[in-house]
């Protein structure tokens, strides 16, 4: 452990979280950030580009939760035409573990150009 550091955090979408977990803490982990934009397989399985995955990352939230041994966040991109009948959903599911939700506006740009159909503001 470096003197100083207060946090040693990984950005991940679960997926071979519960196998690599035991090594990260071991190695100082204490936060975890889980990008989890979708409750729904099939969506999932689309952003993830894997199949067979079984929204793992909602099941690895679940599994985090109930060892509270981390600080554990989720951060969900909210997109028009995607997700965004989603965010009552992602309060319900959340609303009870002992972790917190952020729900992040979508970065509309695509190399040199921007994506606007896609952003959805906070009307």
């Amino acid at each position: 452990k470096l003197e100083g550091l207060k946090t040693i955090a990984v950005t991940t979408n679960g997926i071979n979280l519960t196998r690599l977990l035991p090594r990260l803490k071991e190695a100082g982990l204490n936060a975890i950030n889980i990008s989890l934009d979708t409750l729904v397989p099939a969506k999932f399985e689309f952003i993830v580009r894997r199949k067979g995955t079984n929204l793992s990352s909602k099941a690895t939230v679940l599994v985090l939760a109930g060892m509270c041994v981390l600080y554990l966040q989720v951060n969900c991109v909210v997109m028009r035409g995607f997700n965004e009948d989603e965010v009552l959903d992602f309060v319900n599911f959340t609303k009870d573990l002992p972790l917190d939700v952020r729900f992040i506006e979508y970065m509309p740009f695509d190399g040199k150009y921007c994506c606007f159909e896609v952003l959805l503001g906070q009307k």
